[in-house]
Protein backbone atom coordinates (compact mmCIF):
# COMPACT_ATOMS: atom_id res chain seq x y z
CA UNK A 1 0.00 0.00 0.00
CA UNK A 2 1.51 3.31 -0.83
CA UNK A 3 0.00 6.72 0.46
CA UNK A 4 0.83 10.59 0.25
CA UNK A 5 -0.42 12.36 3.07
CA UNK A 6 -1.27 15.97 2.72
CA UNK A 7 -2.27 18.88 5.49
CA UNK A 8 -4.38 21.00 3.34
CA UNK A 9 -6.67 24.18 4.47
CA UNK A 10 -9.19 22.88 2.10
CA UNK A 11 -10.44 19.64 -0.58
CA UNK A 12 -13.21 19.69 -2.53
CA UNK A 13 -13.96 16.76 -5.12
CA UNK A 14 -16.71 15.26 -7.15
CA UNK A 15 -17.52 12.21 -9.14
CA UNK A 16 -17.94 12.52 -12.78
CA UNK A 17 -18.27 9.26 -14.16
CA UNK A 18 -17.44 5.87 -13.34
CA UNK A 19 -13.41 4.47 -14.22
CA UNK A 20 -14.19 0.79 -13.84
CA UNK A 21 -17.11 -1.76 -14.58
CA UNK A 22 -18.68 -2.06 -11.10
CA UNK A 23 -17.99 1.49 -9.03
CA UNK A 24 -19.29 1.05 -5.31
CA UNK A 25 -22.65 2.34 -5.64
CA UNK A 26 -23.19 6.38 -4.08
CA UNK A 27 -26.35 8.13 -3.73
CA UNK A 28 -24.63 11.56 -3.49
CA UNK A 29 -23.18 12.88 -6.56
CA UNK A 30 -22.44 16.70 -5.47
CA UNK A 31 -19.63 18.47 -4.87
CA UNK A 32 -18.31 17.97 -1.09
CA UNK A 33 -15.78 20.28 0.49
CA UNK A 34 -13.91 19.77 3.44
CA UNK A 35 -11.88 22.30 5.54
CA UNK A 36 -8.77 21.53 7.45
CA UNK A 37 -8.01 17.66 6.31
CA UNK A 38 -6.03 15.51 6.61
CA UNK A 39 -5.93 13.97 2.67
CA UNK A 40 -4.89 10.62 2.35
CA UNK A 41 -4.38 9.28 -1.52
CA UNK A 42 -4.06 5.52 -1.37
CA UNK A 43 -3.04 2.62 -3.24
CA UNK A 44 -4.11 -0.43 -2.31
CA UNK A 45 -1.64 -3.13 -4.04
CA UNK A 46 -1.69 -6.46 -4.38
CA UNK A 47 -0.55 -8.50 -1.38
CA UNK A 48 -1.74 -6.26 0.71
CA UNK A 49 -3.54 -7.35 3.54
CA UNK A 50 -4.92 -6.81 7.02
CA UNK A 51 -1.79 -6.08 8.78
CA UNK A 52 -0.83 -3.74 5.98
CA UNK A 53 -3.84 -1.93 6.85
CA UNK A 54 -3.57 -1.51 10.05
CA UNK A 55 -0.18 -0.25 9.75
CA UNK A 56 -1.28 2.52 7.12
CA UNK A 57 -3.76 3.36 9.93
CA UNK A 58 -0.96 3.95 12.40
CA UNK A 59 1.29 5.94 10.36
CA UNK A 60 -2.14 8.10 9.50
CA UNK A 61 -3.21 8.16 13.16
CA UNK A 62 0.75 9.43 13.97
CA UNK A 63 0.64 11.86 11.12
CA UNK A 64 -2.89 13.27 11.87
CA UNK A 65 -1.64 13.49 15.50
CA UNK A 66 1.39 15.39 14.63
CA UNK A 67 -0.76 18.47 12.49
CA UNK A 68 -3.31 18.63 15.01
CA UNK A 69 -5.95 17.41 13.12
CA UNK A 70 -9.10 15.08 13.52
CA UNK A 71 -10.70 15.26 9.74
CA UNK A 72 -9.26 12.86 7.88
CA UNK A 73 -9.78 12.43 4.10
CA UNK A 74 -9.59 8.92 2.27
CA UNK A 75 -9.24 9.60 -1.49
CA UNK A 76 -8.37 6.41 -3.94
CA UNK A 77 -5.64 7.41 -6.27
CA UNK A 78 -4.58 4.63 -8.25
CA UNK A 79 -1.80 6.70 -9.95
CA UNK A 80 0.55 6.12 -6.73
CA UNK A 81 0.91 2.27 -8.15
CA UNK A 82 1.46 0.23 -10.91
CA UNK A 83 0.83 -2.96 -8.80
CA UNK A 84 -2.54 -2.27 -7.92
CA UNK A 85 -5.02 -4.97 -6.77
CA UNK A 86 -8.41 -5.95 -7.22
CA UNK A 87 -10.96 -3.51 -6.93
CA UNK A 88 -13.12 -5.09 -5.04
CA UNK A 89 -10.02 -6.09 -2.32
CA UNK A 90 -9.07 -2.17 -2.62
CA UNK A 91 -12.41 -1.06 -1.72
CA UNK A 92 -12.64 -3.51 1.12
CA UNK A 93 -8.92 -2.25 2.80
CA UNK A 94 -9.98 1.55 2.04
CA UNK A 95 -13.34 0.88 3.99
CA UNK A 96 -11.66 -1.11 6.45
CA UNK A 97 -9.11 2.24 7.03
CA UNK A 98 -11.61 3.88 7.17
CA UNK A 99 -13.89 2.29 10.20
CA UNK A 100 -10.48 1.66 11.92
CA UNK A 101 -9.65 5.83 11.92
CA UNK A 102 -13.61 6.46 12.70
CA UNK A 103 -13.03 4.23 15.82
CA UNK A 104 -10.06 6.02 17.47
CA UNK A 105 -12.42 9.21 17.40
CA UNK A 106 -11.32 10.83 13.92
CA UNK A 107 -14.03 12.73 11.42
CA UNK A 108 -13.26 10.45 8.22
CA UNK A 109 -14.67 11.17 4.49
CA UNK A 110 -14.32 8.44 1.83
CA UNK A 111 -14.11 9.76 -1.68
CA UNK A 112 -15.86 7.19 -4.10
CA UNK A 113 -14.29 4.75 -5.10
CA UNK A 114 -14.15 3.56 -8.80
CA UNK A 115 -15.21 6.68 -10.28
CA UNK A 116 -12.95 9.50 -12.11
CA UNK A 117 -13.11 12.93 -9.81
CA UNK A 118 -12.51 16.39 -10.38
CA UNK A 119 -10.83 17.30 -7.12
CA UNK A 120 -8.90 21.12 -5.84
CA UNK A 121 -6.94 21.19 -2.51
CA UNK A 122 -4.98 23.62 -1.14
CA UNK A 123 -1.68 21.82 0.84
CA UNK A 124 -0.53 24.05 3.83
CA UNK A 125 3.56 24.72 3.50
CA UNK A 126 4.92 23.37 6.53
CA UNK A 127 7.47 20.62 6.72
CA UNK A 128 4.87 17.59 7.58
CA UNK A 129 2.04 18.96 5.13
CA UNK A 130 3.31 16.75 2.21
CA UNK A 131 4.64 13.01 3.29
CA UNK A 132 4.92 9.45 1.01
CA UNK A 133 4.94 6.44 3.01
CA UNK A 134 4.93 2.77 1.50
CA UNK A 135 3.63 0.02 3.75
CA UNK A 136 4.09 -3.64 2.92
CA UNK A 137 4.24 -7.62 4.04
CA UNK A 138 6.35 -10.76 2.98
CA UNK A 139 4.91 -13.51 4.17
CA UNK A 140 7.39 -16.47 4.20
CA UNK A 141 7.18 -17.54 0.55
CA UNK A 142 7.70 -14.13 -0.67
CA UNK A 143 11.13 -14.13 1.97
CA UNK A 144 11.89 -17.50 0.47
CA UNK A 145 11.48 -16.22 -3.11
CA UNK A 146 13.78 -12.84 -1.87
CA UNK A 147 16.52 -15.14 -0.35
CA UNK A 148 16.60 -16.64 -4.65
CA UNK A 149 16.72 -13.24 -6.00
CA UNK A 150 19.58 -12.05 -3.28
CA UNK A 151 21.58 -15.38 -4.66
CA UNK A 152 20.93 -14.83 -8.37
CA UNK A 153 22.27 -11.15 -8.17
CA UNK A 154 25.37 -12.02 -6.22
CA UNK A 155 26.02 -15.11 -9.02
CA UNK A 156 25.18 -12.26 -11.50
CA UNK A 157 27.82 -9.68 -9.67
CA UNK A 158 30.55 -12.02 -10.50
CA UNK A 159 29.38 -12.75 -14.30
CA UNK A 160 29.12 -9.16 -15.12
CA UNK A 161 31.03 -8.65 -18.33
CA UNK A 162 31.74 -6.16 -20.65
CA UNK A 163 28.83 -7.49 -22.36
CA UNK A 164 26.64 -6.63 -19.85
CA UNK A 165 27.08 -2.76 -20.16
CA UNK A 166 24.99 -1.59 -22.44
CA UNK A 167 22.29 -3.50 -21.22
CA UNK A 168 23.16 -1.85 -17.79
CA UNK A 169 23.06 1.65 -19.09
CA UNK A 170 20.06 1.08 -20.96
CA UNK A 171 18.19 0.35 -17.58
CA UNK A 172 19.74 3.47 -15.70
CA UNK A 173 19.62 5.96 -19.01
CA UNK A 174 17.35 9.16 -18.76
CA UNK A 175 13.68 8.45 -17.97
CA UNK A 176 11.90 8.91 -21.10
CA UNK A 177 9.01 11.67 -20.70
CA UNK A 178 5.77 10.66 -22.11
CA UNK A 179 4.73 14.05 -23.49
CA UNK A 180 1.34 13.50 -24.79
CA UNK A 181 -0.21 14.28 -22.10
CA UNK A 182 1.26 18.15 -21.21
CA UNK A 183 0.85 21.27 -22.49
CA UNK A 184 3.03 23.14 -24.62
CA UNK A 185 4.63 25.33 -22.06
CA UNK A 186 5.08 22.08 -19.37
CA UNK A 187 8.44 22.90 -17.46
CA UNK A 188 9.65 19.28 -18.77
CA UNK A 189 9.05 19.56 -22.64
CA UNK A 190 10.99 23.16 -22.22
CA UNK A 191 13.77 21.51 -20.55
CA UNK A 192 13.92 19.33 -23.17
CA UNK A 193 13.61 21.60 -25.76
CA UNK A 194 15.94 23.96 -23.97
CA UNK A 195 18.27 21.52 -23.33
CA UNK A 196 18.12 22.36 -19.38
CA UNK A 197 17.64 19.02 -17.24
CA UNK A 198 16.78 15.45 -17.14
CA UNK A 199 16.21 12.67 -14.92
CA UNK A 200 17.62 9.88 -14.89
CA UNK A 201 16.83 6.13 -13.25
CA UNK A 202 19.97 6.08 -11.43
CA UNK A 203 19.28 8.86 -9.34
CA UNK A 204 15.26 9.04 -9.12
CA UNK A 205 13.30 12.46 -8.37
CA UNK A 206 16.96 14.24 -8.86
CA UNK A 207 17.65 16.61 -11.03
CA UNK A 208 20.87 16.65 -14.00
CA UNK A 209 21.00 20.32 -14.31
CA UNK A 210 23.02 20.36 -18.14
CA UNK A 211 24.89 23.75 -18.85
CA UNK A 212 21.79 25.90 -19.96
CA UNK A 213 20.05 24.66 -16.83
CA UNK A 214 22.48 25.26 -14.27
CA UNK A 215 23.19 28.98 -15.30
CA UNK A 216 19.81 29.38 -14.39
CA UNK A 217 19.96 27.70 -11.66
CA UNK A 218 23.11 29.41 -10.40
CA UNK A 219 21.80 33.07 -11.43
CA UNK A 220 18.93 32.56 -9.04
CA UNK A 221 21.34 32.11 -6.59
CA UNK A 222 23.68 34.78 -7.57
CA UNK A 223 21.05 37.15 -7.40
CA UNK A 224 20.00 36.54 -4.22
CA UNK A 225 23.93 36.29 -2.90
CA UNK A 226 23.86 39.71 -4.07
CA UNK A 227 20.81 40.81 -1.49
CA UNK A 228 22.15 38.84 1.60
CA UNK A 229 25.15 41.28 1.12
CA UNK A 230 22.84 43.88 0.74
CA UNK A 231 21.06 43.02 4.30
CA UNK A 232 23.61 41.53 6.02
CA UNK A 233 23.66 38.15 5.85
CA UNK A 234 26.24 35.52 6.54
CA UNK A 235 26.51 32.39 4.39
CA UNK A 236 27.22 29.11 5.38
CA UNK A 237 27.37 25.72 4.19
CA UNK A 238 26.76 22.80 6.92
CA UNK A 239 26.86 18.53 6.29
CA UNK A 240 24.25 16.57 4.21
CA UNK A 241 24.84 13.42 7.00
CA UNK A 242 24.17 14.34 10.67
CA UNK A 243 24.01 11.88 13.76
CA UNK A 244 20.67 10.96 14.71
CA UNK A 245 20.94 12.57 18.28
CA UNK A 246 21.13 15.41 15.84
CA UNK A 247 17.61 14.97 14.68
CA UNK A 248 15.98 13.61 18.20
CA UNK A 249 17.16 16.83 19.92
CA UNK A 250 15.32 18.53 16.33
CA UNK A 251 12.10 16.44 16.37
CA UNK A 252 12.97 15.55 13.04
CA UNK A 253 13.39 12.10 14.02
CA UNK A 254 10.19 11.42 16.14
CA UNK A 255 8.11 13.24 13.35
CA UNK A 256 10.00 12.72 9.55
CA UNK A 257 12.18 9.36 10.11
CA UNK A 258 9.96 7.63 7.75
CA UNK A 259 10.90 10.25 5.01
CA UNK A 260 14.25 10.63 5.47
CA UNK A 261 17.19 8.56 4.01
CA UNK A 262 19.05 7.07 6.75
CA UNK A 263 22.91 4.95 6.70
CA UNK A 264 24.86 3.58 9.51
CA UNK A 265 28.92 4.08 9.86
CA UNK A 266 30.68 2.62 13.35
CA UNK A 267 27.78 1.55 14.96
CA UNK A 268 25.85 4.61 14.42
CA UNK A 269 22.92 5.84 13.33
CA UNK A 270 22.93 8.84 10.69
CA UNK A 271 20.15 10.44 8.10
CA UNK A 272 20.49 12.95 4.78
CA UNK A 273 19.45 15.89 6.01
CA UNK A 274 16.03 16.66 4.87
CA UNK A 275 15.57 20.15 6.27
CA UNK A 276 18.41 22.76 6.85
CA UNK A 277 17.79 24.03 10.29
CA UNK A 278 19.74 21.74 12.36
CA UNK A 279 22.94 22.42 11.16
CA UNK A 280 22.31 26.24 11.49
CA UNK A 281 21.33 25.45 14.86
CA UNK A 282 25.15 24.12 15.78
CA UNK A 283 26.84 27.11 13.53
CA UNK A 284 25.45 29.20 16.31
CA UNK A 285 26.25 27.16 18.96
CA UNK A 286 29.38 26.73 17.76
CA UNK A 287 30.43 30.50 19.76
CA UNK A 288 29.43 32.59 22.52
CA UNK A 289 27.22 34.75 22.07
CA UNK A 290 26.08 38.35 23.11
CA UNK A 291 23.39 41.06 22.17
CA UNK A 292 26.12 42.96 20.26
CA UNK A 293 25.95 40.01 17.66
CA UNK A 294 22.57 40.20 17.16
CA UNK A 295 20.67 40.04 14.75
CA UNK A 296 22.66 37.82 13.29
CA UNK A 297 21.67 36.29 9.80
CA UNK A 298 22.50 33.59 8.35
CA UNK A 299 21.62 31.79 4.74
CA UNK A 300 22.05 28.47 3.39
CA UNK A 301 21.53 27.11 -0.05
CA UNK A 302 21.23 23.45 1.65
CA UNK A 303 20.73 20.79 -0.36
CA UNK A 304 18.09 18.54 1.20
CA UNK A 305 17.10 14.80 0.77
CA UNK A 306 13.19 13.46 1.26
CA UNK A 307 11.86 9.98 0.52
CA UNK A 308 9.29 10.10 -2.18
CA UNK A 309 7.10 7.57 -4.16
CA UNK A 310 7.64 7.52 -7.62
CA UNK A 311 4.60 7.78 -8.03
CA UNK A 312 4.38 11.04 -6.97
CA UNK A 313 7.15 12.83 -8.54
CA UNK A 314 6.51 15.82 -11.11
CA UNK A 315 9.58 16.56 -13.00
CA UNK A 316 11.20 20.33 -10.95
CA UNK A 317 7.61 20.62 -9.23
CA UNK A 318 7.95 17.88 -6.97
CA UNK A 319 11.46 15.96 -6.30
CA UNK A 320 13.22 13.73 -3.91
CA UNK A 321 16.56 16.11 -3.77
CA UNK A 322 16.32 19.87 -3.96
CA UNK A 323 17.90 22.97 -2.78
CA UNK A 324 16.23 25.16 -0.40
CA UNK A 325 17.14 29.24 -0.13
CA UNK A 326 17.01 28.61 3.68
CA UNK A 327 17.86 31.62 6.16
CA UNK A 328 18.13 31.59 9.93
CA UNK A 329 17.40 34.63 11.73
CA UNK A 330 18.62 35.26 15.55
CA UNK A 331 17.34 38.17 17.35
CA UNK A 332 16.24 39.95 20.61
CA UNK A 333 12.68 40.81 20.96
CA UNK A 334 13.21 44.64 20.49
CA UNK A 335 14.64 43.70 17.15
CA UNK A 336 11.93 41.26 15.82
CA UNK A 337 9.79 43.69 14.07
CA UNK A 338 12.26 45.32 12.28
CA UNK A 339 14.35 41.84 10.68
CA UNK A 340 10.33 40.74 10.21
CA UNK A 341 10.27 44.22 7.41
CA UNK A 342 13.83 43.83 6.13
CA UNK A 343 12.56 40.16 5.21
CA UNK A 344 9.48 40.99 3.56
CA UNK A 345 11.45 43.68 1.49
CA UNK A 346 14.08 40.61 0.35
CA UNK A 347 10.70 38.78 -0.58
CA UNK A 348 8.97 41.39 -2.89
CA UNK A 349 12.55 42.53 -4.66
CA UNK A 350 13.01 38.81 -5.54
CA UNK A 351 9.64 38.16 -6.66
CA UNK A 352 9.14 41.63 -8.47
CA UNK A 353 12.65 41.15 -10.53
CA UNK A 354 10.29 37.65 -12.14
CA UNK A 355 7.16 40.01 -12.48
CA UNK A 356 5.19 37.63 -10.00
CA UNK A 357 1.99 38.40 -8.60
CA UNK A 358 2.11 37.66 -5.38
CA UNK A 359 -0.65 37.23 -2.17
CA UNK A 360 0.46 37.46 1.48
CA UNK A 361 -1.20 35.26 4.78
CA UNK A 362 -0.76 35.66 8.18
CA UNK A 363 -1.44 32.50 10.33
CA UNK A 364 -2.09 32.90 13.91
CA UNK A 365 -2.06 30.34 16.96
CA UNK A 366 -3.48 27.00 16.69
CA UNK A 367 -5.65 25.75 19.00
CA UNK A 368 -2.73 22.79 19.70
CA UNK A 369 0.29 24.95 20.63
CA UNK A 370 3.61 24.86 22.14
CA UNK A 371 5.25 27.43 24.35
CA UNK A 372 3.81 30.38 26.03
CA UNK A 373 0.88 32.92 24.90
CA UNK A 374 2.57 35.69 25.55
CA UNK A 375 5.45 34.85 23.57
CA UNK A 376 2.76 33.96 20.49
CA UNK A 377 1.34 37.06 21.46
CA UNK A 378 4.01 39.15 21.21
CA UNK A 379 5.10 37.31 17.59
CA UNK A 380 1.74 37.36 16.06
CA UNK A 381 1.54 41.42 16.89
CA UNK A 382 4.97 41.71 15.83
CA UNK A 383 4.22 39.80 12.16
CA UNK A 384 0.97 42.18 11.64
CA UNK A 385 2.58 45.52 12.71
CA UNK A 386 5.59 45.03 10.08
CA UNK A 387 2.89 44.42 7.87
CA UNK A 388 0.96 47.27 8.12
CA UNK A 389 3.62 49.61 8.50
CA UNK A 390 4.93 48.33 5.05
CA UNK A 391 0.94 48.98 3.95
CA UNK A 392 0.58 45.87 2.74
CA UNK A 393 -2.19 44.08 2.14
CA UNK A 394 -2.74 40.39 3.27
CA UNK A 395 -4.86 37.77 4.68
CA UNK A 396 -5.18 36.49 8.48
CA UNK A 397 -5.68 33.11 8.67
CA UNK A 398 -6.77 32.59 12.03
CA UNK A 399 -5.08 29.02 14.13
CA UNK A 400 -3.10 28.12 11.04
CA UNK A 401 0.10 28.77 12.12
CA UNK A 402 2.77 25.87 12.63
CA UNK A 403 2.74 24.68 16.11
CA UNK A 404 5.95 26.05 17.06
CA UNK A 405 5.12 29.71 16.15
CA UNK A 406 3.19 32.06 13.90
CA UNK A 407 3.82 32.69 10.22
CA UNK A 408 3.53 35.27 7.12
CA UNK A 409 3.03 32.85 3.46
CA UNK A 410 3.76 34.01 0.09
CA UNK A 411 1.65 32.87 -2.74
CA UNK A 412 2.92 33.92 -6.29
CA UNK A 413 0.44 33.69 -8.88
CA UNK A 414 1.96 32.61 -12.66
CA UNK A 415 0.79 33.53 -16.10
CA UNK A 416 -1.51 30.22 -15.60
CA UNK A 417 -3.79 31.50 -12.85
CA UNK A 418 -1.79 29.21 -10.18
CA UNK A 419 -1.03 29.76 -6.93
CA UNK A 420 2.31 28.26 -5.68
CA UNK A 421 3.57 28.61 -1.54
CA UNK A 422 6.89 29.57 -1.97
CA UNK A 423 8.20 32.04 0.20
CA UNK A 424 7.24 32.09 4.36
CA UNK A 425 8.75 33.78 7.11
CA UNK A 426 8.30 31.51 10.32
CA UNK A 427 8.58 32.46 13.81
CA UNK A 428 9.96 29.46 15.70
CA UNK A 429 10.00 29.32 19.40
CA UNK A 430 10.72 25.39 20.11
CA UNK A 431 14.08 24.83 18.34
CA UNK A 432 16.05 27.92 19.89
CA UNK A 433 15.13 25.69 23.43
CA UNK A 434 15.42 22.72 22.32
CA UNK A 435 18.80 23.51 20.96
CA UNK A 436 19.53 25.79 24.13
CA UNK A 437 20.64 28.77 22.35
CA UNK A 438 21.86 31.53 24.14
CA UNK A 439 23.12 35.21 24.04
CA UNK A 440 24.76 37.57 27.14
CA UNK A 441 22.01 40.44 27.25
CA UNK A 442 23.06 43.97 28.30
CA UNK A 443 22.61 43.48 31.81
CA UNK A 444 25.20 40.35 31.73
CA UNK A 445 22.24 37.74 31.92
CA UNK A 446 21.80 34.69 29.39
CA UNK A 447 18.62 34.67 27.81
CA UNK A 448 17.29 32.63 24.20
CA UNK A 449 17.30 34.71 20.79
CA UNK A 450 14.05 34.96 19.08
CA UNK A 451 14.51 32.87 15.96
CA UNK A 452 12.86 33.41 11.98
CA UNK A 453 13.21 30.70 9.33
CA UNK A 454 13.05 32.26 5.91
CA UNK A 455 12.90 31.39 2.47
CA UNK A 456 12.56 33.09 -0.63
CA UNK A 457 11.99 30.92 -3.24
CA UNK A 458 11.58 27.57 -0.86
CA UNK A 459 13.02 25.02 -3.63
CA UNK A 460 15.08 26.62 -6.24
CA UNK A 461 14.38 23.66 -8.48
CA UNK A 462 9.99 24.00 -8.17
CA UNK A 463 11.03 27.78 -8.29
CA UNK A 464 12.53 27.55 -11.89
CA UNK A 465 10.08 24.76 -12.88
CA UNK A 466 7.20 27.99 -12.29
CA UNK A 467 9.21 30.43 -13.94
CA UNK A 468 9.93 28.15 -17.08
CA UNK A 469 6.20 27.68 -17.61
CA UNK A 470 5.26 31.22 -16.29
CA UNK A 471 7.37 32.73 -18.74
CA UNK A 472 6.73 29.74 -21.24
CA UNK A 473 11.02 29.87 -21.20
CA UNK A 474 11.26 33.41 -22.27
CA UNK A 475 13.61 34.12 -19.36
CA UNK A 476 15.02 37.70 -18.84
CA UNK A 477 18.31 38.88 -20.73
CA UNK A 478 20.25 38.01 -17.16
CA UNK A 479 18.98 34.70 -17.03
CA UNK A 480 18.93 33.71 -20.43
CA UNK A 481 21.56 30.86 -21.07
CA UNK A 482 22.38 32.42 -24.53
CA UNK A 483 21.70 35.90 -24.36
CA UNK A 484 23.15 37.00 -27.91
CA UNK A 485 23.74 34.46 -30.98
CA UNK A 486 24.92 35.98 -33.58
CA UNK A 487 24.36 34.36 -37.67
CA UNK A 488 26.20 34.79 -40.92
CA UNK A 489 23.76 35.40 -43.78
CA UNK A 490 26.63 33.90 -46.55
CA UNK A 491 29.46 32.07 -46.44
CA UNK A 492 31.31 35.20 -47.48
CA UNK A 493 30.06 36.95 -44.33
CA UNK A 494 31.66 34.47 -42.20
CA UNK A 495 34.46 36.27 -41.37
CA UNK A 496 32.69 39.46 -40.24
CA UNK A 497 30.52 37.34 -38.21
CA UNK A 498 33.14 35.69 -36.55
CA UNK A 499 34.74 39.61 -35.66
CA UNK A 500 31.69 40.77 -34.22
CA UNK A 501 30.89 38.04 -31.94
CA UNK A 502 34.55 38.61 -30.77
CA UNK A 503 33.84 41.88 -30.09
CA UNK A 504 30.87 41.61 -28.30
CA UNK A 505 31.99 39.20 -25.93
CA UNK A 506 34.96 41.23 -25.64
CA UNK A 507 33.21 44.51 -24.87
CA UNK A 508 30.64 43.04 -22.47
CA UNK A 509 31.77 41.11 -19.17
CA UNK A 510 30.36 37.80 -18.78
CA UNK A 511 28.39 37.77 -22.01
CA UNK A 512 26.59 34.31 -22.66
CA UNK A 513 27.30 34.66 -26.68
CA UNK A 514 27.42 32.13 -29.90
CA UNK A 515 27.70 31.49 -33.17
CA UNK A 516 25.50 29.44 -36.04
CA UNK A 517 27.62 29.20 -39.03
CA UNK A 518 25.73 26.52 -40.17
CA UNK A 519 25.26 25.49 -43.92
CA UNK A 520 21.54 25.87 -43.83
CA UNK A 521 19.15 29.34 -44.50
CA UNK A 522 19.08 32.28 -42.39
CA UNK A 523 15.34 31.83 -41.78
CA UNK A 524 16.19 28.26 -40.59
CA UNK A 525 18.89 29.56 -37.99
CA UNK A 526 16.60 32.48 -36.91
CA UNK A 527 14.14 29.59 -36.48
CA UNK A 528 15.79 27.59 -34.56
CA UNK A 529 17.36 30.37 -32.28
CA UNK A 530 13.84 31.49 -31.50
CA UNK A 531 12.57 28.27 -30.57
CA UNK A 532 15.77 27.99 -28.00
CA UNK A 533 14.11 31.68 -26.44
CA UNK A 534 17.61 33.03 -27.63
CA UNK A 535 16.88 36.98 -26.67
CA UNK A 536 18.84 38.90 -29.54
CA UNK A 537 19.62 37.20 -32.47
CA UNK A 538 22.32 39.41 -34.27
CA UNK A 539 22.11 38.69 -38.39
CA UNK A 540 25.52 39.58 -40.54
CA UNK A 541 24.86 40.29 -44.11
CA UNK A 542 26.89 42.30 -46.64
CA UNK A 543 25.12 45.35 -45.53
CA UNK A 544 25.76 44.80 -42.83
CA UNK A 545 29.73 44.30 -42.92
CA UNK A 546 29.89 47.45 -45.47
CA UNK A 547 28.31 50.01 -42.61
CA UNK A 548 29.88 47.83 -39.90
CA UNK A 549 26.22 47.91 -37.76
CA UNK A 550 23.84 45.20 -37.06
CA UNK A 551 20.63 43.63 -38.03
CA UNK A 552 19.29 42.79 -34.49
CA UNK A 553 16.21 41.13 -33.96
CA UNK A 554 14.99 40.99 -30.28
CA UNK A 555 12.83 37.87 -29.01
CA UNK A 556 9.11 37.90 -30.35
CA UNK A 557 10.19 41.14 -32.40
CA UNK A 558 10.66 42.55 -35.99
CA UNK A 559 14.53 42.82 -36.86
CA UNK A 560 15.97 46.57 -36.48
CA UNK A 561 18.47 47.19 -39.30
CA UNK A 562 21.27 49.66 -39.01
CA UNK A 563 21.64 49.45 -35.62
CA UNK A 564 25.13 50.57 -34.24
CA UNK A 565 27.26 48.24 -32.46
CA UNK A 566 28.33 50.91 -29.68
CA UNK A 567 24.62 51.13 -29.09
CA UNK A 568 23.71 47.66 -28.94
CA UNK A 569 26.54 47.24 -26.49
CA UNK A 570 25.41 50.13 -23.73
CA UNK A 571 22.04 48.50 -24.40
CA UNK A 572 22.47 44.96 -23.54
CA UNK A 573 25.35 45.46 -20.86
CA UNK A 574 22.83 48.11 -19.44
CA UNK A 575 20.32 44.88 -19.24
CA UNK A 576 22.37 42.28 -17.54
CA UNK A 577 24.16 44.79 -14.98
CA UNK A 578 20.61 45.93 -13.77
CA UNK A 579 18.96 42.64 -14.42
CA UNK A 580 16.37 44.33 -16.53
Amino acid sequence: MKILTLHCDYIKFKPLKKAIKNPEEIKDKEEKTIKEPLVILTAVEKGDNDQTVREMVEAVEKTANEVKTKTIVLYPYAHLSSKLSAPETALEYLTEAEHSLQKKGFQVTRAPFGYYKQFELKVKGHPLSELSKQFSLKDAEDVKGEHKVIELEKESEKETQEKDIPRLLKELSRSKLDTSKLKANDHRILGQKLDLFSFSESAPGSVFWHHNGLVIYKGIIEFERELLKKYDYQEISTPQILDNRLWKVSGHWQHYKNNMFLSDYENRSFGVKPMNCPGGMLVYRAGTKSYKDLPLRVAEFGAVHRKELSGVLAGLFRVIKFTQDDAHIFCAKEQLENEIKLMIEFVETVYKKFNFDYSIELSTRPEKFMGEIQDWDFSEKSLESALKKLKIKYKTNKGDGAFYGPKIDFHIKDSLGRNWQCGTIQMDMQMPQRFELKYTDKDNKEKTPIMIHRAICGSIERFIGVLLEHSNGALPVWLSPIQVRVINFTDRNLKASSEIAKKLEEEISNLRIDTDFSSTTVSDKVRQAEILRIPYIIVIGDKEEKTKTLAVRKRSEKPKFGVKINDFIKEISEKIEKRT
